[in-house]
């Protein structure tokens, strides 16, 4: 591979505009790290839920814990808020409003499933704050749930958030602990 100074040379000479190389060699450093360095990538996903947050395999629900529509984290939430995890759009709102699907700019494909069989509440205590098509940043409520209301009706509120194209990246490493939305980096990934 050739150096930048020895490319400045053979261009000079190719072009007749020979440089001296000791005056440009700092900035061409930094320009070539530019263009060519790595890129640092946000492979992050940030708490959707304020609570603590738990690995898949702890959680009650075996279609979850088995991971067997993708891996990711649940939390254990405090309060009945759902955020967004990363920049993206929101894919769908399930008719019966507990789970929330963002594709991310980063290609990922998320679910959020708020709480665990709450499908049978026919959307009874949920209150989107999104549409499906919604532009969304890292942070940007997405639903508030009646945290109370689905406990009494026997319900858990543990959330799962799952990466469901885990062909198209080569693994998650998720984070369990206390969870904070938009602060807290709750899964890492590899693309």
């Amino acid at each position: 591979m050739l150096s930048a100074d020895i490319s400045r040379k053979v261009f000079g000479r190719i072009t007749g505009n020979e440089v001296d190389s000791s005056k440009k060699e700092r900035e061409d450093t930094i320009m070539f790290k530019g263009l060519f360095g790595k890129k640092e990538k946000n492979n992050k996903l940030y708490a959707p839920l304020k609570g603590e947050a738990v690995l898949l395999e702890n959680i009650e629900d075996p279609m979850f814990a088995q991971k067997i529509l993708g891996d990711g984290i649940a939390i254990e939430p405090s309060e009945g808020k759902v955020y967004s995890p990363a920049d993206g759009t929101v894919s769908m709102i399930a008719d019966t409003k507990h789970a929330i699907g963002i594709n991310t700019q980063d290609g990922l494909e998320l679910l959020i499933h708020i709480g665990m069989d709450t499908v049978a509440l026919k959307g009874e205590g949920y209150t989107p704050k999104v549409e499906a098509g919604a532009s969304v940043k890292k942070g940007d409520l997405l639903m508030e749930f009646d945290m109370d209301f689905i406990k009494e009706k026997g319900y858990s509120c543990v959330t799962p958030m799952i990466v469901t194209n885990m062909d198209d990246i080569k693994g998650v490493t998720p984070h369990a602990g206390a969870a904070v939305p938009g602060e807290t980096v709750v899964v890492e990934y590899e693309k």
